[in-house]
């Protein structure tokens, strides 16, 4: 497949009918932004013939990203050296491109490094989001979207992306956002009830003493697999992780639970790790239904922290499925709102002005064995992006050749990993 790039532009932000905002504005990142990865993260959409015209999608953007300021400003400092988004509207990248061959001709649309040619590189890039609309030969159409994670998490995008295909065909954005990262105060008196060393951050001296040696080796080695499930599996898995329904000392485990459990054993058996070596899952968990007073959906920004359910090899192996699946069930329980409220005080005033610590969340090892990290999109509105023709037919994280990382989304026929 040859991608014939037709243009390249900066689309920036339209204000129907009001006066536009100051460009001169900053906000500062919440702890929960500075947490997080600091990279792009890129999605592919494809989407069936008829398709609106590329001025309908583009002029939807740029009404979207007046509502969402955030994406069409940049990354810096402020005069303290405080990381903050500058409300300065350069604007997003708009990339037009085509390809002289039906879609179908690369169906199933699997996850290999040809999806890189459909969107931006994610390599030094200067905006915050950026689209490639590429055109197929059979009029169907590939979006490639990639927006950088310090700005928003996944819930916060996708409540983004479906506001642009509202945008896009004439409606109203409701609900809005709210745009206020000043909310996660911490406490008087700060209490540091949980352990966020080795959790949320590390040593800064321990990435200098100890470097990744992982990065970029073993990229070449991996080859990434898309699976799958098909609803009977799956409940036939969530009935075998979950203890007897007589047992009223247990609860059911969700399916999300069973799945993890299932994968975390299976890939812990294939990769023959020692049987006393400790291997760990990192679980994203939505701060916005756990906190308490509870923080909107509309809620624009980060709120997510982890939950690291681990066990010795030999146990996990050993033990049967309910065994996996109570350690991340109790594991994800624990990321509570007394836990978010103890992650402010202590991002706050130990993280952030006493210790010299950075984040652990990072995209840069190529293999996280003897470790997994799952990521759950089954709640995300993705497919709910319609820019006028309808909601697409594919929908897929871009090319992440990392061993050990694993995505979990919605399909139309079942649950996908």
């Amino acid at each position: 497949m040859k991608v014939r790039i037709e243009s390249t532009r900066t689309v920036k932000p339209i204000y129907e009918g009001n006066c536009p905002p100051p460009t001169s504005h900053c906000i500062p990142l919440s702890v929960f932004d500075k947490v997080t990865y600091n990279t792009h993260i890129a999605v592919i959409y494809a989407y069936r013939p008829p398709t609106p015209m590329n001025a309908t999608i583009e002029l939807g953007l740029q009404r979207a990203l007046s509502e969402y300021r955030e994406w069409a400003g940049r990354l810096g400092e402020d005069e303290k050296g405080d990381p903050v988004i500058f409300l300065n509207d350069k604007g997003v990248k708009l990339v037009e491109a085509s390809v002289d061959c039906k879609l179908d001709q690369l169906m199933p649309l699997k996850p290999s490094p040809v999806l890189l040619s459909l969107h931006p590189s994610l390599k030094d890039v200067e905006e915050l989001v950026q689209v490639q609309l590429t055109r197929f030969s059979c009029g169907s159409l590939v979006v490639g979207f990639t927006a950088h994670h310090l700005v928003a998490d996944g819930h916060s995008t996708s409540n983004f992306l479906v506001s642009w295909g509202k945008a896009s065909r004439g409606l109203d954005m409701n609900p809005l956002p709210l745009c206020d990262r000043t909310i996660f105060s911490p406490r008087k008196p700060n209490h540091f009830e949980f352990e966020h060393r080795g959790v949320e951050f590390k040593s800064k001296k321990l990435v200098k003493d100890f470097p990744n040696i992982y990065i970029d080796n073993f990229v070449d080695d991996i080859i990434v697999h898309k699976v799958h499930f098909t609803l009977e599996f799956l409940s036939k898995l969530k009935a075998r992780a979950s203890p007897p329904s007589n047992n009223l000392q247990n609860k059911t485990y969700s399916t999300f639970e069973s799945l993890v459990a299932h994968l975390w054993r299976a890939i812990t058996k294939a990769r023959g790790l020692g049987g006393f070596e400790k291997t760990h899952v990192r679980i994203s968990v939505n701060g916005r239904m756990r906190m308490n007073p509870r923080v909107p959906n509309e809620y624009f920004g980060n709120l997510v922290l982890w939950a690291f359910p681990s066990a010795r090899v030999k146990d996990l192996l050993r033990e049967p499925l309910p065994y996996a699946a109570k350690l991340i069930h109790e594991a994800i329980a624990k990321v509570n709102n007394s836990y978010f409220k103890s992650f402010i005080d202590f991002a706050t005033h130990k993280a952030g002005k006493e210790e010299d610590l950075v984040p652990t969340a990072e995209m840069s090892k190529s293999v996280l064995c003897p470790n997994l990290e799952v990521d759950s999109w089954l709640r995300f509105p993705f497919y709910d992006l319609d820019f006028g023709g309808g909601s697409p037919y594919i929908f897929m994280p871009s090319y992440f050749p990392t061993e050990g990382m694993m995505f979990l989304l919605p399909s139309f026929i079942g649950m996908e990993v």
